[in-house]
Order: C-alpha cells, then structure tokens, then sequence
C-alpha cells in the first residue's frame, strides 16, 4: 500500500462494503478475512523465531498502534504471532486496518 496515514476512528464511520473490502484485500495478500466473530477482521499469522521473536514484532506492532491509537490483538506464542485487526468502534473493517496491516508487514520484513 501507498505510505497512508492512519487516523484516528472515533465512530460514526460504516465499515467497509464488500466492494471497497474486495478492492483493499490484493494489497494485503497474505492477510486473510474472518467473520468469526459476528463482523469482519484481518489476520495473519507470522513465523518468527522463538518466543523472543514472537514478544519483539509484538512490541514493534504495539509501538506502531499506540503512535496512532489503533491497537490489534495479538497473539504471542512459540515461533508466531497471529495479529488481527479490525475497528472496534463499528465494528468491523475500515481503511485504517488495511494501513496497519501493511505497517505490520513492514515491521516484520525488517525484523528479518
């Protein structure tokens, strides 16, 4: 994705249709979306090495979510760390969970 900024979802907002979803998800290819929970939310899981590797991209993503006070939920466990996104004030998907995706894969790329 082209370098957006991430602002802040105060409510009010609709989450994405399928059309805007449809159109976001090939910037994002390996996130995947999941309506497990009654509304959409984007997940990937990444292996990393150890637990160690886990907790560091988990502290990098925290950093990143908290400079723009949009936080996922993660998932720390030995060699991975699943991450999901998604706006809790719709709740459901908006732009900035697609944003935060692609910063998360960046943090990854250079964690390696």
């Amino acid at each position: 994705m082209a370098k957006e900024h991430c602002v802040p979802c105060r409510g009010g907002e609709s989450a994405l249709d399928p059309v805007e979803l449809n159109a976001l998800l090939p910037l994002t290819p390996e996130w995947h979306v999941d309506d497990s929970r009654g509304f959409a939310t984007l997940t990937r899981t990444f292996k990393v090495k150890g637990f160690a590797g886990a907790l560091k991209l988990a502290n990098q993503i925290g950093l990143a979510a908290d400079e723009v006070d949009h936080h996922p939920e993660l998932r720390v466990e030995y060699g991975r760390l699943t991450v999901t996104w998604w706006t809790h004030t719709i709740p459901g998907l908006h732009r900035n969970d697609f944003i935060m995706a692609a910063r998360t894969d960046s943090l990854f790329e250079n964690l390696r």
